[in-house]
């Protein structure tokens, strides 16, 4: 069974989403993403992706207080993404009650670091995220191309130990448009030593199990949550 993993997103402490991953297309949920939080938890959730915006676009951490928030008033278990580039910022990130963290950016221009990072903490704990565009990784919030085909991102990342990857498909993302099922079932073929989390285009349950018969073992719902395209009580049998 495939588990299903909210998500929330913030900027200036507020919960969002975004299409495409355009800022000018942002949409603002709640003013309180730890009701946000408290909520899915109350419905059974145990996982929460937690993406600081903010912090992707700056390349530094910034929505920490969002996170030490969340950390001290559930029992989530907290995978926090945005912005994590130097030690600093994965240690803030750890100390402030994430669980593990996602990174895309480094592991494509900081490799030595990112390798460092996960001898260090360990694979159980380090997230890659492969943002794609025309099946090549956009770095840095979305806003750089970094050229690399994902297939040899993918490849190189497990090579290196990565067991557990962030794949979204840029042009799905907020759209409520069906998943890259395509794209995640052409990864799988090539590389299927790790676990595929899919991010991007789910709209309702029929969505969540085409991922799960694409091959992957987890799936990130942000905005069919938020518009009621789902509901929680509909997560049920996705709770791990």
């Amino acid at each position: 069974m495939i588990r299903v993993i909210p998500a929330i997103d913030i900027i200036d402490g507020k919960c969002v989403r975004l299409a495409y991953g355009d800022f000018s297309k942002k949409v603002i949920y709640d003013e309180n993403p730890g009701e946000v939080a408290k909520r899915f938890e109350d419905a059974g959730i145990k996982r929460l992706h937690l993406v600081d915006l903010d912090g992707a676009k700056q390349g530094a951490v910034i929505n920490f207080r969002v996170l030490e928030k969340i950390a001290s008033q559930t029992n989530l278990t907290i995978d926090f993404g945005g912005g994590i580039k130097t030690h600093e910022d994965i240690q803030i990130a750890f100390n402030s009650g994430a669980s593990m963290i996602s990174t895309g950016s480094i592991a494509i221009k900081n490799k030595s670091l990112f390798k460092e990072w996960l001898m260090a903490y360990g694979a159980e704990k380090i997230i890659a995220a492969a943002d794609v565009k025309n099946e090549k990784v956009a770095i840095s919030a979305w806003l750089e191309d970094s050229g690399i085909s994902v297939f040899d991102c993918i490849k190189e990342l497990v090579r290196d130990g990565v067991t557990q990857i962030i794949c979204t498909d840029i042009s799905k993302d907020g759209s409520l448009a069906g998943p890259a099922t395509e794209l995640y079932k052409n990864i799988l073929s090539r590389e299927n030593n790790f676990s595929l989390i899919a991010s991007g285009g789910i709209s309702c349950l029929q969505d969540i199990e085409l991922v799960e018969h694409a091959g992957c073992k987890e799936v990130i719902v942000g905005k069919a949550l938020y518009e009621g395209r789902i509901q929680l009580s509909d997560l049920k049998p996705f709770i791990l």
